[in-house]
């Protein structure tokens, strides 16, 4: 089996303006570093159809859908949502891609089709909670996902991990009374999205950390708080919304991560879906400002699971 990689054009025509940070060079600026590296022709490429209805009201109210569907503007125009999220005429269907296509992966790796998967999409999603869009976020992909995996397909017990600099505050609000997910992060603190810790339980591990933290304070909560968590879970699939933003080139957050550390959290996580989840992972893009870094991290993101290390 092999690993692919899911995008979408459709993930491109979304964008929220010249000034914004989140726009579709940071989907080119993967496909360039993923050419350069020399790794594209080793990895499948695979695009994702669009999200229907049912699957978004697992995870979404019916009014935090219509607060998209019915307010896209004219050509040319933005619709603000919040501070620093707006959509524009192709968001509606740029989220609905992006969680089509996490949903996708998710089908095709519970096939046993490929082993495990990475999607290039965006908008990203773990900030959206279930009753609306927030920070850069419209629906929630990796949520949609494992509510896929758990609802769609009758898994048991999965695991989202998130390793994004900002707190996945959609995500935990999500699961926060599932026992069927474990939810494990690390995140900048205090920093938007400006949560309080929450307490550590069986299935909740979001850690957080302060400014200027870099690789080694992080796998030492990788090694101190998630690994235990996750091999006392045992999960039947992982999630990962793999934010790359902790990287230490990167100004919108401030911790010092590198490519290597990145690699290094996805084989740790690779080991546990090797012992429990007959190595399924499906991993979705969420944060990543600054190009050159964040294509850099992807690309050491898919070596490692593609084991091309």
């Amino acid at each position: 089996m092999s690993t692919a990689i899911y995008s979408h054009a459709d993930c491109l025509r979304h964008e929220m303006g010249d000034w914004h940070p989140e726009s579709p060079d940071r989907l080119r600026a993967i496909d360039d570093q993923l050419i350069r590296s020399g790794i594209d022709g080793l990895v499948e490429r695979r695009e994702g159809p669009l999200a229907e209805l049912p699957a978004l009201l697992r995870n979404h109210s019916e009014a935090a859908i219509a607060l998209l569907r019915d307010n896209l503007p004219g050509t040319g125009e933005y619709y603000p949502l919040d501070a620093d999220t707006l959509i524009n005429e192709h968001s509606y269907q740029a989220a609905l891609r992006a969680a089509g296509t996490a949903m996708a992966a998710t089908d095709a790796v519970l096939a046993g089709d490929i082993a495990n998967a990475f999607c290039a999409i965006r908008p990203p999603g773990h900030h959206a909670r279930p009753v609306g869009a927030m920070g850069f976020c419209l629906f929630n992909n990796v949520a949609l996902a494992a509510r896929h995996a758990l609802d769609g397909h009758g898994l048991d017990r999965v695991a989202i991990i998130d390793f994004d600099v900002h707190h996945g505050n959609g995500t935990a609000e999500a699961f926060r009374d599932d026992p069927r997910v474990l939810m494990a992060s690390f995140f900048q603190h205090p920093f938007y999205p400006y949560t309080e810790p929450e307490p550590i339980t069986a299935n909740c591990v979001n850690i957080p950390v302060p400014a200027r933290s870099g690789g080694d304070a992080v796998r030492a909560v990788v090694q101190e708080y998630w690994l235990p968590a996750l091999h006392a879970f045992k999960p039947q699939m992982i999630f990962i919304s793999a934010g790359f933003d902790a990287h230490r080139e990167d100004d919108l957050g401030e911790m010092a991560l590198v490519e290597s550390d990145y690699a290094w959290m996805t084989r740790q996580i690779m080991a546990v879906a090797r012992e429990h989840a007959q190595g399924r992972i499906v991993s979705c893009l969420e944060g990543g400002y600054n190009l050159s870094a964040l294509g850099r991290s992807v690309v050491a993101h898919v070596r490692a699971l593609a084991e091309l290390d």
